[in-house]
């Protein structure tokens, strides 16, 4: 019992073998993108907790773009992105009224 995982083979057509050249390309693009998301998130929320408002409405302003880019390719659902901005714009918003 070596590792948990069984080896994948390699599919024997050319069209097989194609798909898995660009799975692993998209899913590294993907990856990039998820993690460039999530970055931006914590950022704004980094400034928030440190009271900071100036810092934290220019990196939300940079964050919306973000979010929006990473929603319309599909790789967090709208509904996910739209609820993320909203939530960083409330702490942004009282933030500037505290």
């Amino acid at each position: 019992m070596a590792s948990g995982k069984p080896k994948k083979k390699n599919p024997r057509l050319a069209s097989g073998r194609k798909r898995v050249r660009q799975d692993v390309k998209i899913n590294a693009a993907n990856s990039s993108l998820r993690s460039r998301y999530r970055t931006a998130v914590k950022n704004v929320e980094k400034a928030v907790l440190a009271g900071d408002k100036a810092k934290a409405t220019e990196l939300f302003g940079k964050m919306q773009a973000v979010v929006d880019t990473v929603a319309d390719k599909g790789i967090f659902h709208k509904n996910k992105a739209a609820r993320d901005k909203s939530r960083l714009s409330a702490k942004v918003k009282a933030l500037a009224v505290a």
